[in-house]
């Protein structure tokens, strides 16, 4: 078991910060070393807290680092592509030449960058820079090519 000493302002702060941050995480830290202020045995507070015995050796690391300021530090795991390190480059590249296709966009990251993904990952990629997916159109099957050909020399006249 670890010995701590707490002094009187720390306990306080513990039990205030354990109703009143914002955050339930650091509710649930600041409640733990509370507990531990009282001088409950360890198994004892990771049944009351409701955490795992390594969750609460990790509370306590937390606390010996940087006190009561660590403990309310909250540090979500958040992974970041390797194609950020590329996003300027592939921008750039993509306004000049956007891909037709999902396929022609993986290959030409691949080609620019080095890295393979997946069609659903460069799709979550360029829609993080700002690309779309443009929905295309079609030709009725039935189209009457006479029509389509006076359309288009109408067109070409105006402009």
């Amino acid at each position: 078991m670890m010995y701590l000493e707490f002094s009187k302002e720390e306990q306080q702060s513990l039990y205030y910060e354990r109703f009143h941050h914002p955050h339930p995480r650091v509710q649930k830290k600041m409640e733990a070393l509370w507990l531990k202020s009282q001088k409950l045995p360890h198994h004892q507070i990771s049944k009351l807290a409701g955490i795992s015995p390594n969750t609460w050796r990790s509370y306590l690391r937390d606390y010996q680092e940087g006190g009561i300021e660590k403990l309310k530090e909250i540090n979500f795991y958040r992974p970041q592509s390797e194609l950020e390190n590329h996003r300027s480059t592939l921008k750039a590249y993509f306004q000049k030449k956007p891909p037709a296709t999902m396929n022609e966009a993986i290959s030409t990251i691949e080609s620019l960058t080095g890295i393979k993904r997946s069609p659903t990952q460069v799709r979550k990629f360029l829609k993080s820079m700002g690309m779309r997916c443009l929905k295309v159109g079609q030709i009725p099957s039935k189209a009457d090519p006479e029509r389509q050909a006076e359309y288009q020399k109408k067109s070409s006249n105006r402009g």
